[in-house]
């Protein structure tokens, strides 16, 4: 389906699934990250924390992709997705999760030591 601006609108849609799927990939391997430091099992938290990153990194390689386009504009414009825009949403959040869950690694470590 072609909307009125430029951009398929079907493109639109699986680079948004896309950025959410791994969004929710990442949020996975962050709530593992965060059990497994309940555990203090640190060396398993930082492999998921490691995994986490690398796939919000391909969800924000494919938000980056999508605004890029939209700003160069002709046949890549995309005007509003509310889709898109809660896909975005959920990338942001997932980034505040794993940057959290980094955090909490840190100060468990800490605490372990004493």
């Amino acid at each position: 389906m072609k909307s009125n601006m430029g951009r398929n609108e079907d493109d639109i849609i699986q680079q948004a699934m896309a950025i959410i799927l791994n969004s929710g990939d990442a949020r996975n391997y962050a709530s593992q990250a965060m059990d497994a430091i309940v555990e203090e099992d640190f060396a398993k938290a930082e492999a998921l924390l490691k995994e986490a990153d690398e796939v919000q990194k391909e969800a924000h390689r494919i938000q980056t992709e999508m605004i890029q386009g939209d700003i160069r504009g002709g046949d890549e414009k995309m005007g509003y997705s509310l889709l898109f825009a809660h896909a975005q949403d959920t990338l942001m959040s997932i980034q505040v999760e794993i940057n959290m869950t980094k955090n909490f690694l840190k100060y468990a470590k800490k605490h372990a030591e004493k």
